[in-house]
């Protein structure tokens, strides 16, 4: 019997009740690409019938897919060589989808054994997800000023969008984001743009099957200027001589461009760095001032300041110089004046030293006002000695030295030596007397110039007629002044002095006191073991 013959026949039976609606086919839809293959699965396995119709149904007319019979199978020409049928379970395979498959498929099965079944399931055949792009409102966008549009477009079927910065979803908050989705579109809407909005953001279309990422969007945002500082934090006083510059930063896109003021006025010097140079050269070096920059941002249309920093520049002192008098100087009779400067720069404190210890003035020692010199008034002898002179200014310290010759004496001459002595002694007279510069010394005995010109008059062995008076007498070239000390000196025979014990007689008498105590001690102790002693009882 021709089945396609029985339609009408199938039907009725369905009608009369001898048909059953049955879970032979799961629940739907189903989902299939569009030019790829899909297979309609039958729930059971194994199926034994006498006949088995696959019907589609697009809404408005249904067509036969394919009939099994005992005879065999036989598909329907709208798809012929795009259908086949597993017969064993009733598997239907279409493919290459086409759109228009889109639709209802209906299965009847009348068993060998038992009621006809049926089932029905919705095919869906979906165009694949291509061609994901993000386009936006705004080229570019002010931060917490711009308000920015997002759209995200694909192609494809039952599209769902999803956003993504970086690997972070993008939630519709309905403050800052929010988003609203179309068939084949989805708008992201950023309110306020910050610079985190940045990117770079993605945009993904999705359907059952399906998913689809847009290249990575990165939003333009300008921002800034904020942060804006001066470096180095300067100290006040800066040498003329320094490698030195101001560098001024900010937070900006796109860069900042920067201008420099001092004491609130432009000093036409743009760029990042100011330096040192170009602050000389617009006058500015030895005065102290407030510097700042500002950043401009061409796009944002903003302007911020830095904190100011005050500096000056100073010259350095490289070196002092002393002058001091050069005359002879004599003590009691001259004057000193000592004076400082420096070769170069200016000096805003000196100290003076002598001998590396600081100088005060006194009765005698005068300051001028600034400290540039000094004066001594009258000199004396104390005054000799190394005066250090030490300029220092915020950048620099510098020093020199003048050492300082005041003559003086000879003061009281003295005589040291034997006064008594015997014949063939040796005999040893020492004069001194302080003088500057030193003394010059000439002997006399008993009043007649002798041939020593020393100090120190030696007389080897001593004789009677050296009995006499020996003056020294000390004489200042520079001062013109003359000291004298007598001494007199008595030779007498030998014997005559009591000189005492030399030192090895002395050592002599002690080891013989020492000697005989031990033999003292030895002997007692000897005659004391010889004598018996009776026992008390």
């Amino acid at each position: 019997m021709d089945l396609l013959a029985s339609k009408p026949l199938v039907l009725l039976l369905c009608v009369v009740g001898c048909c059953a609606q049955s879970a032979v086919l799961p629940p739907g839809p189903i989902d299939a690409i569009l030019g790829g293959n899909v297979t309609l699965k039958t729930i059971g396995g194994k199926l034994d019938f006498n006949f088995l119709i696959w019907n589609f149904n697009d809404g408005s007319k249904s067509i036969n897919i394919v009939t099994a019979s005992a005879s065999g199978v036989k598909v329907g020409t709208a798809f012929t060589g795009r259908a086949s049928l597993n017969v064993t379970n009733g598997y239907l395979t279409i493919g290459p989808l086409k759109s228009e498959d889109s639709g209802d498929y209906a299965i009847t099965i009348n068993p060998s054994a038992g009621d006809t079944v049926t089932g029905e399931v919705q095919l869906r055949v979906l165009k694949p997800v291509s061609d994901v792009s993000i386009k936006s409102s705004l080229s570019e966008a002010i931060e917490l000023n711009s308000t920015v549009v997002l759209t995200c477009s694909a192609k494809g079927s039952f599209l769902q969008f999803s956003w993504l910065r970086g690997d972070v979803p993008i939630v519709d908050d309905g403050k800052r984001f929010t988003v609203k989705n179309g068939e084949l579109s989805s708008n992201l809407t950023l309110n306020d743009v910050l610079r985190t909005d940045q990117g770079p953001i993605y945009c993904t279309a999705s359907n059952q099957l399906q998913l689809a990422r847009s290249a990575p969007f990165n939003l333009t945002v300008y921002y800034g200027p904020e942060a804006v500082a001066i470096s180095p934090l300067a100290p006040l006083y800066i040498s003329s001589k320094a490698n030195f510059s101001l560098s001024c930063s900010a937070v900006s896109s796109p860069s900042a461009d920067f201008l420099w003021y001092r004491d609130q006025q432009e000093i036409g010097s743009g760029g990042p760095i100011l330096t040192l140079g170009v602050i000389n050269s617009l006058g500015f070096g030895n005065k102290t001032g407030n510097y700042m920059c500002k950043a401009q941002n061409k796009k944002t249309q903003r302007t911020v300041s830095s904190a100011a920093v005050a500096i000056a520049v100073i010259e350095p002192i490289p070196s002092a110089e002393v002058s001091g008098p050069a005359a002879i100087l004599i003590a009691g009779n001259s004057t000193a004046n000592i004076s400082c400067r420096a070769t170069a720069g200016s000096a805003a404190s000196t100290t003076w030293l002598k001998d590396k210890q600081p100088l005060a003035a006194s009765g005698r020692l005068l300051f001028s006002a600034n400290m540039s010199w000094l004066r001594i008034d009258p000199l004396q002898k104390e005054d000799n000695g190394e005066y250090t002179c030490r300029l220092e200014n915020a950048v620099s310290s510098a020093e020199a030295s003048y050492k300082m010759v005041v003559n003086y004496g000879p003061e009281q001459a003295t005589v040291t030596g034997q006064k008594a002595v015997e014949v063939n002694d040796k005999v040893t007279l020492d004069c001194s007397a302080p003088s500057v510069p030193p003394a010059i010394f000439s002997w006399k005995f008993n009043n007649t110039l002798t041939d020593v010109k020393t100090a120190r008059y030696l007389i080897d062995m001593a004789l009677y007629k050296n009995t006499g008076t020996y003056t020294c007498e000390a004489y200042n070239a520079v001062t013109g002044k003359t000291t004298a000390q007598s001494h007199f000196l008595s030779v007498k025979e030998e014997g005559a002095l009591d000189k005492g014990l030399s030192d090895g007689a002395i050592a002599g008498i002690v080891i013989a006191v020492l000697v005989a105590l031990g033999a003292a001690i030895g002997l007692i102790m000897y005659c004391r073991q010889k004598v018996p002693v009776e026992s008390p009882y």
